[in-house]
């Protein structure tokens, strides 16, 4: 899952990847909207809010979404650096190191958030989801060659689009069409399914929720890393 990359992934690989991690990212991005009430995943949404604020002279608030949106960028970059540099070194396993990376960030916040609540506030938090998921979805988007993007729905529902008006006319590449429509659709749903478990999540268990989210992609990347080197 973590060190095929490109035309070395087949589709069953790359649903997997998506529907762990589009788990991950909807239930981060609504943890966040429900400590601070702002998205993390949603660059669009955050770039939209600032223009507004800009034309309405709220600039405190408009500075605090540009910041949001330079954290995921930031995210993204630093990943995209390390990628580059481990691909000029064959250093394949790369991708299994940042989704650790990923897993230690929020594993972090969990801690954080349980046993020192007051150390981060939410605009805190919300940056570095931001900065974590920028991360996310660079990895996910440079190892599946686009085919995976975690938190852009909007692309993804314009995929879907394009995949149903291509079966709709039913010309050749109609089994091309019905795999991007299982691949975007599943992303879409399992963005879905995890903001609604990390809403419900956050409401039980607080900060917990970033522990429930980082643990299981720390262990899925440490397997791939461990069964990599056998």
């Amino acid at each position: 899952m973590l060190f095929r990359e490109g035309n070395d992934r087949n589709q069953s690989i790359d649903l997997g990847l998506a529907a762990l991690l589009s788990l991950v990212a909807g239930a981060l991005n609504a943890t966040g909207f429900e400590v601070a009430g702002l998205f993390s995943a949603n660059m669009t949404g955050n770039v939209s809010a600032m223009a507004d604020k800009i034309a309405s002279g709220a600039w405190g608030v408009a500075l605090l979404f540009a910041l949001v949106v330079a954290l995921f960028v930031s995210g993204a970059l630093l990943a995209g650096l390390a990628i580059e540099w481990a691909r000029g070194r064959n250093r394949r396993g790369i991708y299994a190191v940042l989704i650790e990376v990923e897993a230690a960030i929020l594993l972090a916040l969990g801690g954080i958030g349980l046993y020192a609540p007051g150390l981060i506030d939410g605009v805190a938090l919300i940056g570095v989801l931001g900065f974590t998921l920028g991360l996310q979805n660079a990895v996910t988007t440079r190892i599946s060659s686009a085919r995976v993007r975690t938190t852009h729905v909007s692309g993804m529902a314009t995929d879907v689009g394009l995949a149903l008006a291509g079966l709709w006319v039913g010309r050749n590449g109609a089994e091309r069409h019905r795999a991007q429509l299982a691949l975007h659709g599943t992303t879409i749903a399992a963005f879905v399914v995890g903001g609604i478990l990390g809403a419900l999540s956050h409401a039980a268990l607080g900060a917990g929720t970033f522990l429930l989210c980082g643990l299981p992609i720390g262990v899925v990347a440490a397997r791939e890393m461990a069964r990599r080197k056998r």
